[in-house]
């Protein structure tokens, strides 16, 4: 078989020993092209925290409701919330919840700052600062001590300011 590949221009070289796994097993990497045999790679560094950018980073204490998701419960102390699916809960103990536009937010929460892009329906206390993007829709009773809706966002419901001297989170 050596010679017939030979015969048609290519090369056979011995295969190199086997490290042990650096990843477990039934995990493949795709990092490597599996028609080219390449020497082995360097190990990885640990990532820099200060080189990471923020829409690469992902804290700890975050939770994200991915698209086409579905969840219900009790949130807390998560520091921040990300909603790309539906989410039926009472949140609270939270800094940030952020609504994308296919999401939706149903029950109560009570958080320091949110963005809503998509929809929000229930009881929403703001501590601080409440966002509604344009596509933005919230419904229900909303309590907030800074508010900002982009044209075309929608508040329908009850509107109420916080005093200064609330608790922030």
């Amino acid at each position: 078989m050596a010679d017939a590949a030979e015969a048609l221009g290519y090369s056979i070289e011995p295969m190199q020993p086997v490290a042990s796994p650096s990843m477990p097993l039934g995990v493949a990497d795709l990092s490597r092209s599996s028609d080219k045999r390449s020497a082995p790679a360097a190990p990885a560094k640990e990532p820099n925290p200060t080189s990471i950018s923020q829409a690469d980073h992902v804290d700890l204490r975050t939770m994200i409701v991915g698209r086409e998701i579905s969840l219900s419960g009790d949130i807390a102390f998560c520091d921040r919330l990300v909603v790309e699916g539906n989410i039926e809960a009472n949140l609270h103990e939270c800094r940030e919840l952020d609504i994308c536009p296919t999401g939706l937010f149903r029950g109560n929460a009570s958080i320091a700052n949110a963005e809503v892009r998509g929809r929000f329906v229930g009881d929403l206390v703001v501590h601080k600062r409440l966002r509604v993007g344009a596509n933005g829709q919230v419904f229900g009773t909303v309590t907030y001590r800074e508010i900002e809706i982009e044209r075309g966002g929608k508040i329908s419901g009850i509107l109420m300011h916080e005093a200064k001297g609330a608790r922030p989170l």
